[in-house]
């Protein structure tokens, strides 16, 4: 007896970025590393400045990596929000996603902003917001060029790797 094979279409995951010293960079490269160990799933990196509506309607789930100014997201991550809010309202509901959050002091005011608009959007949260705090609490500091320690960088391809395996387990 021959058996049938099923097609099963690949998942795609949207890694959307905003940086400026190069730490949320270190980190949203660090989860879509860990999110393409699974063969199943393509990942899409990319600058929230280039992001649209197109790549949030055509992915499965989404990582959200920004990082934290003047005690909320950065601007050019709100402004993909904006851009793309109404668009895809209603049309991504269900969909797992995560956020990655490199902060100079706490961070937390910029993940309640991002899990405000993806509840609006009825997104799933795979996991706890993930905030690593530099502590550039000087104008010298906050500007100077970021490098995430090895440790914090396993902790993002951990969160890659999760939201992965559960988009193609069908879990999400």
């Amino acid at each position: 007896m021959r058996k049938t094979l099923k097609y099963v279409p690949m998942k795609k995951l949207l890694v959307v970025y905003n940086t400026m010293t190069g730490g949320t960079e270190q980190m949203a490269r660090a989860a879509a590393d860990g999110a393409s160990s699974d063969q199943a799933v393509r990942v899409n990196l990319i600058r929230a400045s280039k992001a649209g509506a197109n790549e949030l309607l055509e992915s499965d789930g989404y990582i959200f990596a920004t990082p934290e100014n003047l005690a909320a997201m950065s601007g050019l991550m709100k402004d993909f929000f904006d851009r793309t809010y109404y668009p895809a309202l209603e049309r991504i509901r269900g969909r797992p996603y995560a956020i990655l959050i490199c902060a100079g002091s706490d961070g937390e005011n910029a993940a309640r902003q991002i899990a405000r608009i993806a509840t609006g959007w009825r997104l799933k949260p795979i996991a706890e917001p993930l905030i690593i705090c530099t502590h550039a609490q000087t104008p010298e500091r906050a500007l100077a060029p970021k490098t995430i320690g090895a440790a914090d960088l396993e902790r993002c391809r951990e969160i890659g790797a999760t939201i992965a395996a559960g988009l193609a387990l069908g879990i999400y």
